[in-house]
């Protein structure tokens, strides 16, 4: 019994292993396969425009003239707004919950509330955008002397910088969660203050889990579609400033694909998610990179 224990214990890991392998591999091969087939149907509009249809600024589809800069401009300018707001608030509901507040029923309900946030349909934060968000943006923008769309950039922001807060927040939570308690405890032996542990101690700690929710939210507001349609204006131009209406890589999609005719028109759609897609792989993976040489020890190379 013995001498046959290692060896089905051998099997039994090899066969786990094997198993891991073929799910890494799937998951690399759907992967490809997403990037062939977008690939493959653009190529069409890559050999009619090139690199023109990256920098130009014209969509006009009875002409047959396709331009996706405007595009590009309204997802990066969108999403790294909303990325800018969100993240003040989900730094301080993690600071909040991890260090201010007792586990109590208070507690329990903000965090419950927090998740309840993530699984909301984004068709419901549009309409909520719509009917309470639009008219009070429509309100400031009389009163700075802008013109009051109500709908476009910043009010498709403020509505994706709700949506991403709970992404954001979860991760930082958890990794202030992992700060060893005998370090905060020394730094508070010695006369240190709440707010200087945090400071000193916690966000110096936590930073490479800080940029990780830092990525993983601009990575879902990138590829946020139905609430930044509704709210975002839909108009094919190069937006002139964080009030004016614009359109994003996705909701173009959304609005033009069910009416698209010609081989051409869907070419360029198929290109355009195409270019969403390297868009979100070329931020994650610098944001890898950059999380790997924060987490670098000191020393190496």
């Amino acid at each position: 019994m013995k001498n046959n224990a290692p060896s089905k214990y051998t099997f039994v890991e090899l066969s786990f292993e094997k198993l891991l392998n073929i799910a890494s591999s799937i998951t690399l091969f759907l992967i490809g396969a997403i990037f062939i087939t977008m690939f493959h149907s653009s190529l069409q509009a890559i050999r009619e425009f090139g690199i023109g249809f990256i920098t130009g600024s014209q969509w006009d589809p009875v002409a047959d003239i396709f331009g996706a800069l405007p595009f590009i401009t309204g997802t990066l300018l969108t999403s790294f707004t909303a990325l800018i707001i969100s993240m003040v608030f989900s730094l301080s509901i993690s600071i909040y919950i991890s260090e201010y507040l007792n586990n109590g029923m208070f507690r329990s309900f903000l965090k419950s509330l927090i998740e309840i946030m993530a699984a909301i349909p984004s068709v419901i934060y549009g309409f909520w955008g719509l009917i309470f968000l639009v008219p009070l943006i429509r309100n400031l923008e009389m009163k700075i002397g802008v013109m009051p769309y109500g709908v476009g950039i910043f009010s498709a922001s403020l509505v994706l910088a709700i949506m991403i807060i709970p992404y954001a927040s979860a991760i930082i939570y958890e990794v202030m969660s992992m700060t060893p308690k005998d370090i905060k405890e020394a730094a508070y032996s010695l006369g240190a203050n709440k707010y200087e542990v945090i400071k000193n101690i916690i966000l110096p700690y936590v930073r490479t889990g800080i940029f990780a929710g830092i990525f993983l939210s601009l990575g879902r507001a990138l590829g946020e579609t139905m609430a930044v349609t509704m709210l975002i204006g839909n108009m094919n131009i190069i937006p002139e400033n964080i009030f004016s209406p614009g359109n994003t890589l996705a909701s173009v999609i959304v609005n033009e694909f069910a009416e698209a005719s010609g081989d051409l028109y869907f070419s360029t759609l198929f290109e355009i998610g195409l270019i969403l897609f390297l868009i979100t792989l070329i931020i994650n993976m610098a944001g890898s990179r950059i999380i790997k040489r924060m987490y670098r020890p000191a020393g190496e190379k």
